[in-house]
């Protein structure tokens, strides 16, 4: 068993000295008292105060109980072992003894203190019967089986408290595993929303500010010439804005709604809204929707508004007008999506694929060749529901993205 080398308070130390010189005393002062009662075969005076010194030995020891729980037992034992063997008087001569059992048991490591205990309790157990062979008158053997009975409920009494004390220790670990269990969780959760938030925020903001771009440039251009078509655009910027900051609010608003409520999420059912404001940009799309056989998941529905969203508003920011191509087509469990342009229309002189690829996939002369957030937004909301995105050039020196979300989807929507 491990000899505990920690320093004790000095509370305990103090309360462990006051029991040793409690015990030490009651073991001379009772066997004394007993002796003068009943006399005894062998004063304590014998061989030096022998009897005297074990009693006290046994009982002043108990002192340093908690420190060296086994040196304790071994020396209460081997005092009395030696004490019952000479014939000393019987007494309450026992009490470090049981003491010193108790403490074993209770500050030991379980198995092991309780092999101790039990080979300790039966090496005593034999010696006691051995002294007590020719004991008389006969009745007073049963003295020899209260200190057997007693040292064994020591030794029980001990391990039990051990017991309690570890189940105790182990629920409290449980406890505190727990708390830090749901501290991770909590963090994990504001982690996700505030994820989830940003590219919100981004997909709104980016998609408004793409077309407002545009449309103020159009508004430039034609403020004099024709007031009607600056008219018209500054119209069309005005109701993006709107919408963009409806959509704010509706995303920013979860923050400091005190019931937790959310407003419904952009779908699919506002497709014809965002190739509308589109076609206002400059863009002609053509639509090619095969309606699905049952309603989508709301998830599915969010993320495939997004990834239509993000990818036009990527045609308009870095392409200008267009031809794109928006095919849905739900299967029996997944959703594709594809968005193809024809890439930017060459001006005299200008090399279309080359302008298309220079403005989205930067080819390494001086810039680094990683996709943009949009991309990488895009591809984050297929991966969270299962699905897969691809986004490559096309021959013809478009572009295209590819999107398959699962309509069962395996992740959650953040």
């Amino acid at each position: 068993m491990d000899q505990r080398a920690v320093s004790f308070p000095s509370r305990v130390v103090a309360q462990d000295v006051a029991l040793a010189l409690f015990i030490a005393v009651m073991q001379v002062q009772g066997t004394v008292a007993k002796v003068a009662a009943d006399g005894a075969p062998r004063p304590l005076t014998d061989l030096g105060n022998l009897g005297f010194a074990l009693l006290a030995l046994s009982g002043l020891v108990v002192a340093v109980r908690c420190r060296w729980p086994v040196p304790v037992f071994v020396t209460t034992a081997l005092a009395s072992l030696v004490y019952f063997s000479l014939d000393f008087p019987d007494g309450p001569g026992w009490l470090g003894l049981f003491v010193a059992l108790y403490t074993l048991t209770a500050y030991g490591d379980g198995r092991r203190s309780l092999v101790i205990a039990g080979v300790g309790t039966t090496v005593l157990a034999v010696g006691w019967l051995i002294a007590a062979a020719d004991i008389e008158p006969r009745a007073a053997i049963g003295w020899v089986f209260f200190r057997i009975g007693a040292s064994v409920m020591s030794a029980a009494l001990g391990e039990s408290v051990r017991s309690r004390r570890v189940i105790a220790a182990e629920a409290q670990d449980r406890a505190e595993l727990a708390e830090r269990t749901r501290e991770e969780e909590a963090r994990a959760r504001v982690d996700a929303e505030r994820l989830r938030i940003a590219r919100e925020v981004h997909d709104t903001v980016a998609h408004a500010i793409a077309i407002i771009n545009v449309q103020s440039g159009v508004t430039a251009h034609v403020l004099d010439k024709r007031p009607e078509v600056a008219r018209e655009a500054l119209q069309a910027i005005e109701q993006t804005s709107s919408r963009a900051l409806r959509e704010m609010r509706a995303i920013l608003g979860v923050l400091r709604d005190e019931n937790d409520g959310r407003v419904p999420y952009p779908g699919l059912e506002q497709i014809d809204e965002l190739t509308a404001k589109a076609r206002a940009a400059g863009l002609d799309i053509n639509l090619e929707q095969t309606p699905p056989a049952a309603p989508l998941p709301s998830a599915v529905g969010s993320a495939a508004y997004r990834i239509l969203q993000e990818s036009i508003t990527n045609v308009i920011r870095h392409v200008g007008p267009t031809r794109v191509t928006v095919a849905l087509k739900p299967g029996i469990d997944v959703l594709e999506i594809r968005v193809t342009d024809e890439g930017r229309r060459a001006a005299p002189g200008d090399h279309p694929a080359g302008s298309h690829l220079s403005a989205r996939q930067p080819t390494g002369t001086g810039t680094s060749a990683r996709p943009g957030r949009g991309i990488l937004g895009m591809r984050e909301r297929c991966q969270l529901l299962g699905g897969e995105l691809d986004a490559e050039p096309t021959p013809g020196g478009g572009f295209e993205i590819t999107a398959r979300l699962p309509l069962a989807p395996t992740g959650s929507r953040l």
